[in-house]
């Protein structure tokens, strides 16, 4: 074997043993009690699946509305994030009550998570707008194959049950102020945190689920009429909030950071929606312990007959660029309105 072969076979083994190390520290940090990634599932296009982060949003295009997102997260890592998500919601014909289901279906790694979740919002006209406060309730079952995992320490007691299974109930609240041109709310999807593992075991390392808070808002900007609006918005996720006052001192340590998704659409025409993002900590401009996340472009299309195609691509800004590739995403929507029988122009959020 000449040289040239020898060095591209040394590259590869250490391209492959690097993704094998990265899929174990993607399980631990998304697992652990000190936890550094956000645990729900993270979309670019989130403001086409607000109501999987906030159920006061039930109903809040004032006619059904249906969506289907597909997320594959750093697709050259095998056992990277795999996400699915469903949402449909309508208000009813008194049009103060909105109703919704989602469902989201997450996989990295060896673990497994499906939640499915309905919500309730009442609508109070306020203003040139309305104020919603919604509700939800749900369950969410999360499992984990730890035989998958070629582990550093076998004897690790964080792994000692190999198929953990979680069945948990949960409730979460939102309240989502909207008008023509302008929103912002906040929620927490899932207020009970869990301890996930059957028997106490001695490791302060082990699958915990924290409670999480979002933060929204964005505002629509005409800059030819509505022939051409411009849209910026901001996410605001934290994990763990006011989890230093649970009496479990387990729950004290925790060091996701403060994440924010900012984006920037041009909608033309009604028909054709155009964005960039910008995803990144809080705490890479306050004491540099985290790290930019990614840069994101995405698309989307309303055909006339209601349906609504998208896309978006994501590129990594950490360290795992080099081996992981991007993230894609693809959605499908229908939206339509049953007072007038006839599909209707997009709603600006």
């Amino acid at each position: 074997m000449n040289k040239t072969a020898h060095k591209d076979q040394n590259s590869r083994d250490k391209k492959i043993k690097m993704r094998k190390t990265i899929i174990l520290f993607v399980v631990s940090i998304c697992f652990s009690n000190l936890s550094f990634a956000q645990q729900d599932a993270m979309f670019t296009k989130y403001m086409f699946n607000s109501l999987v982060y906030n159920p006061a949003y039930a109903g809040a295009k004032d006619h059904m509305a249906l969506g289907v997102l597909h997320r594959t997260q750093w697709w050259d890592i095998e056992g990277g994030p795999n996400t699915q998500s469903f949402t449909i919601h309508t208000p009813l014909p008194k049009d103060r009550i909105g109703l919704g289901f989602w469902a989201v279906n997450d996989v990295i790694g060896p673990t497994h998570t499906i939640s499915a979740n309905l919500a309730y919002a009442y609508r109070i006209p306020m203003g040139n707008g309305k104020l919603s406060v919604g509700v939800q309730g749900g369950i969410t079952n999360w499992a984990a194959d730890w035989t998958k995992l070629d582990l550093f320490s076998p004897d690790d007691p964080a792994f000692s049950d190999a198929n953990p299974n979680f069945l948990l109930p949960n409730f979460g609240v939102g309240v989502y102020y909207y008008s023509d041109k302008f929103y912002v709310g906040a929620a927490s999807p899932r207020l009970i945190e869990y301890d996930l593992q059957d028997e106490p075991i001695n490791t302060q390392r082990w699958a915990k689920q924290y409670r999480h808070y979002f933060f929204s808002t964005g505002v629509a900007i005409p800059l030819r009429g509505e022939q051409i609006v411009l849209k910026p918005s901001l996410l605001i996720k934290n994990v763990g909030m006011f989890s230093k006052f649970n009496k479990d001192e387990n729950f004290e340590q925790l060091g996701a950071p403060t994440e924010f998704d900012i984006d920037v659409s041009v909608l033309f025409y009604k028909a054709l929606w155009i964005g960039a993002s910008f995803r990144s900590s809080l705490e890479v401009f306050i004491d540099d312990s985290s790290s930019f996340d990614s840069a994101d472009i995405w698309a989307s299309y309303y055909l006339t007959n209601g349906l609504r195609i998208g896309a978006a691509y994501d590129y990594t800004l950490t360290k795992l660029q080099t081996v992981a590739g991007g993230s894609f995403e693809i959605m499908l929507g229908y939206e339509f309105n049953y007072t007038t029988k006839r599909t209707v122009t997009p709603r600006y959020f």
